[in-house]
């Protein structure tokens, strides 16, 4: 395959998708700690800071047309946004989302400590899978232009050179995230250039189909298409032991990724850091989760649990991160201007707050 299938049919027009805050909300909602979920709160806050993903769900579009019975991470993630925003200085028990991880995450267990990084893989799936719910039988390209794979989702590019003939072969794969090795690395830079550092395959492992025997081989991987949120996981957690590599790994503020694409000479493809997911603690079935998130006022701050503080940008940058959140902020120009009449006022009202206190506020907590 020399480059990635088209699309048989569009489920969400890209002209939709705004990349940057349609209203400066202050601050929202801590989240109250309901037994070992420092892991989904950090997470949760992460995504609600995310502004292609909350602007689309504070239109509350998704709930007039959602059908589904029962659990829906689209629906439950509108209302979870909605209510975070709306309650500015306050506290907010997730309920709906602690009560529905079995549906998110079959295994999880409540109660008990979880990973961060797999729970966020598993919800933006479960928002995935809520966006696919007419569409199953659609084409994998047509379900890459989803709401949700168009924000968070990209393409790999995975090419195998023959060292004998020089002939290529690419084979192409989505991706929602990207793990980066961080054993030899001491910075997120250094890390993206091993991920796209060509790796040698053994003497017998390739055969190329223009020599038709058993070759050489180099392999290389290239991001092929970025996406428009980017998320960076670093393996802080060896597969076969419960060790955390606790050393500091550095991460800018903005990103340059154009070097690790499939084309590394093109126009410049930039992303500005909006959150940072940490652990603390030194196995991964133990210590705590917190996180720091950009606000649509552009203000930093620290989300641990129900505690919301202020803090400087230096602080952020210098974190034992676990997860980092970009945005791209180099789109074209239609995605930067503003919205027309109608969307701008969609786009402005102020969150609608459920009277039923579905998610158990509590009373008003004052931001440190």
């Amino acid at each position: 395959m020399s480059d990635i299938k088209r699309p048989e049919k569009l489920l969400f027009p890209t002209e939709k998708i705004f990349m940057k805050w349609r209203n400066t909300w202050p601050i929202g909602a801590g989240l109250r700690n309901l037994g070992n979920t420092c892991y989904m709160n950090s997470v949760l806050q992460c995504l609600t800071y995310t502004a292609p993903l909350a602007n689309y769900l504070l239109t509350r579009e998704h709930s007039k047309t959602c059908v589904q019975r029962g659990f829906c991470m689209m629906c439950v993630m509108q209302n979870h946004v909605t209510e975070i925003l709306g309650h500015p200085e306050g506290v907010i028990k997730p309920l709906p989302i602690y009560n529905g991880v079995h549906n998110i995450a079959g295994h999880f267990i409540q109660g008990r400590q979880e990973d961060a990084h797999e729970f966020l893989r598993y919800a933006v799936d479960a928002l995935q899978q809520a966006c696919l719910r007419d569409y199953d039988s659609q084409d994998m390209s047509t379900k890459a232009t989803s709401l949700i794979h168009r924000v968070f989702g990209g393409d790999l590019r995975s090419q195998v050179m023959c060292l004998n003939c020089f002939g290529e072969s690419n084979t192409f794969d989505k991706f929602m995230d990207l793990q980066l090795d961080i054993k030899n690395s001491n910075s997120v830079t250094e890390a993206l250039k091993e991920y796209v550092k060509p790796e040698e395959l053994g003497e017998h492992c390739y055969k190329c189909s223009k020599c038709n025997e058993m070759v050489m081989a180099t392999k290389t991987l290239s991001i092929k298409r970025p996406s428009n949120v980017l998320t960076l996981s670093l393996n802080r957690f060896d597969v076969f032991s419960e060790n955390k590599i606790s050393k500091m790994v550095a991460y800018p503020e903005i990103i340059y990724i154009r070097p690790y694409t499939s084309e590394p000479n093109g126009e410049p493809i930039t992303y500005r850091l909006y959150a940072v997911l940490v652990h603390a603690g030194n196995t991964c079935d133990s210590g705590h989760y917190y996180c720091y998130v950009k606000a649509p006022n552009g203000k930093w701050y620290n989300m641990n649990d129900q505690s919301v503080s202020l803090v400087d940008k230096k602080t952020v940058l210098r974190q034992q991160a676990y997860l980092l959140f970009y945005i791209r902020f180099n789109d074209d120009q239609k995605r930067s201007e503003p919205a027309t009449s109608t969307q701008a006022t969609l786009y402005s009202q102020k969150p609608v707050i459920s009277k039923s206190a579905v998610f158990g506020t509590d009373p008003m907590v004052k931001v440190i």
